[in-house]
């Protein structure tokens, strides 16, 4: 476990607002902030110390600090980490207009923390020689909660996902690989085109979103290929966060007050995280990561398996001592936070270096036996073709599951209008639509009111074996002979046995209670006019039932038309979708087509290789062959040099005996001399 570094930066004071006294680091006013050494203290110019306990951090800058400093102070010890297999990540925060750009970004004249770490990263990388690395760069921004890629064009929202294998990340983020520093900074200068930028009363080119640079390193020992090597996969993000603002210092509205509400809940956010990690164990409970795309995207780095270095910008005008406040308290609660930083090392073929390598060894040493000039550029290239492929392939496969999606959703909208229209269509006034029994009366005609149940007609005998009435096997509009004859399961009526009431007397209104009949006899005038209202009360419930039927019908038309539209966008939408589906096939078959050519040339080169190992092997043998021969050549030409020498030591032998015998006979001879 190690604490997060946290430094402390302040900006030169606005020019307007200049501090007369050389020791401080506030404008000019009553209060100032006093630096000394790792400790910020507000002091009151005449009276000494503010209440309240001094800030202590790890490192403090004032004005005079370059970027060269604070990078070789906060930042440059985790390039190393990272090249040796730990997750970094460093990043800027503070109140607008406090010099957090400047801090990551920097200037021609002196250059900020991302340049000097990708220069870094590389110099580190060409000093370590036994080991093979493989560096991909992303750059992304958060506007508005939306993850945009700033590396693209497309203007894609992009979600956030995660897995066992690659943990927390962006889906469909662009990732290219590099093998020089030249080639990320034309990356970050295509980013910088693509970022949101705006001005405020405080800031003529302020940051309108947060952006993320991150560099994905991987490496294994050079000269092992076994697929039991672990690799080594490390992230760096160096991240500049949009400023905190208020609306009354920035004079923001329309789209600027908007991005400034989303930039403040984001950083809101990430202050409740670092509150919830610097409280103690027993305290913490759940840590809202969730709650925004930012910390969910630096969730490693805020309590996870990183190493992590925060620079905190601030403002030493006294206007603006609050909201330095606010920062240098922020930057306590972080120092409080505890990371535990691992090497991250797999077995696996997850990463990418070593799903490469196996096709691009031999592809290298035959280009590095024909001595080509453009190797390295060659397997850049091949790199970056199968990474893209793989990007693409997970972007179609995405793209795909969302259309699934959408199809789903419009088949389910058009069910449900599809069941409205039915029921429309097989709607009939029966008295389960009514709840009260006036509305009912209402909309019957006179001779089908209610009638009491005195006055029932009933039959007189009929078969009593006959449980119930079978049903018919098709039922038509007209009921003839037959039909009766089957429902009654061949028992015919007798109609002269029918028992009729005699002279059915009916309601005489409406509106009238039921109980209340109308009386047997009456004036006929008085009957006529009864009868003359009963018309009337009947003909405008008629026209009402009418006007309601209307509007019930019109209903049923707009739910008509409304499903026809919802099944032409369904029929666009999915022509739409086979012709987005036919193209991404197309691409999809485009690049199956390139890397079958790849793993077509990576087999020729095999059989190349297995060809000239083959020869190796032979001429190996016929030189063991000759080897032979020549010992036995050597063996021959000792014996001889040892025959000669036997021989010359005879010679020698003779020769010595020979003399001695002539200086004898020469001797002989002088003394036989006279």
């Amino acid at each position: 476990m190690e604490k997060i570094s946290v430094a402390v930066r302040f900006r030169p004071p606005n020019p307007a607002a200049a501090d007369p006294s050389p020791g401080g680091a506030g404008g000019g006013g009553d209060r100032e902030w006093r630096i000394d050494d790792t400790r910020v203290t507000l002091v009151h110019r005449a009276a000494g110390p503010a209440p309240g306990a001094p800030f202590v951090f790890d490192h403090v800058f004032d004005r005079t600090a370059t970027n060269e400093r604070v990078y070789g102070t906060v930042v440059r010890d985790l390039i190393g980490a990272v090249v040796d297999g730990f997750n970094a990540t460093a990043f800027a925060y503070g109140q607008t207009s406090s010099g957090k750009t400047f801090t990551m970004n920097g200037s021609d004249a002196d250059p900020g923390i991302i340049p000097r770490a990708v220069r870094d990263v590389f110099d580190t990388v060409r000093q370590t020689d036994d080991r093979e690395f493989l560096v991909r760069v992303s750059y992304m921004e958060i506007y508005n909660e939306e993850i945009n890629d700033l590396l693209t064009l497309e203007g894609r929202r992009l979600p956030i996902k995660e897995n066992l294998e690659r943990g927390v990340y962006v889906a469909g983020l662009r990732e290219e690989i590099v093998n020089s520093a030249e080639q990320v900074f034309e990356l970050l200068q295509l980013g910088e085109v693509n970022r949101h930028f705006g001005e405020t009363n405080m800031n003529a080119r302020s940051s309108r979103s947060h952006t993320i640079f991150r560099m994905v390193i991987e490496s294994s020992a050079k000269n092992q290929i076994d697929s039991e090597d672990p690799i080594r996969v490390s992230v760096l993000n160096l991240v500049d966060l949009a400023g905190s603002e208020r609306n009354n210092k920035t004079g923001t509205e329309g789209v600027r007050l908007n991005e400034a509400g989303h930039i403040n809940k984001s950083l809101l956010m990430l202050g409740n995280v670092i509150n919830k990690l610097s409280e103690s164990g027993k305290q913490r409970g759940h840590i809202p990561y969730r709650d925004s795309k930012l910390t969910r995207i630096l969730q490693p780095a805020l309590g996870g398996n990183a190493k992590t270095s925060i620079i905190c910008t601030a403002a030493p005008e006294e206007m603006h001592i609050e909201e330095t406040r606010g920062t240098l308290k922020f930057a306590s609660r972080a120092k409080c936070v505890s990371n535990c930083a691992q090497v991250n090392e797999i077995l696996t073929d997850a990463a990418l270096l070593k799903r490469q390598k196996r096709e691009i060894e031999e592809l290298r040493k035959k280009l590095q036996g024909s001595h080509s000039e453009g190797l390295e550029q060659v397997v850049l290239k091949l790199r970056n073709d199968m990474h893209k492929s793989e990007l693409e392939r997970d972007r179609l496969a995405m793209e795909l599951e969302e259309e699934r999606k959408l199809r789903m959703t419009l088949e389910h909208h058009l069910t449900e209008q599809q069941k409205k229209i039915e029921g429309l269509d097989n709607t009939s006034i029966s008295a389960d639509q009514f709840t009260d029994s006036t509305q009912l009366h209402a909309l019957k005609t006179p001779d089908s009111k209610y009638i009491p149940d005195g006055f029932v007609a009933h039959r007189s005998r009929y078969s009593n074996d006959v449980e119930f009435s079978p049903l018919p096997e098709n039922l038509d509009n007209i009921a003839n002979d037959d039909l009766w004859t089957c429902l009654n399961k061949g028992c015919v009526t007798d109609l002269d046995m029918l028992e009729m009431t005699p002279g059915l007397k009916r309601e005489a209104s409406l509106l009238q209670d039921a109980t209340s009949a109308a009386p047997l006899e009456e004036p006929t005038d008085a009957r006529c006019q009864r009868l003359e209202k009963d018309c009337v009360s009947d003909q405008q419930q008629l026209e009402e039932s009418n006007v309601r039927c209307a509007a019930l019908e019109k209903e049923r038309d707009l739910l008509r038309d409304k499903n026809s539209s919802l099944q032409q966008e369904l029929s666009d939408s999915k022509r739409e979708a086979n012709l987005l589906i036919a193209e991404k096939q197309a691409q999809l078959d485009d690049s199956i087509a390139r890397c079958v050519a790849l793993e077509r040339e990576l087999s020729v080169s095999r059989q190349d290789a297995e060809r000239l190992a083959a020869e190796k092997q032979e001429l190996a043998g016929e030189l063991g062959v000759e080897r032979q021969k020549m010992e036995e050549l050597k063996q021959d030409i000792r014996v001889i040099s040892r025959a000669f020498s036997q021989r010359e030591g005879q010679l020698t032998s003779l020769y010595t005996k020979s003399k001695a015998i002539l200086e004898n006979c020469k001797a002989s001879h002088v003394a036989t001399l006279p």
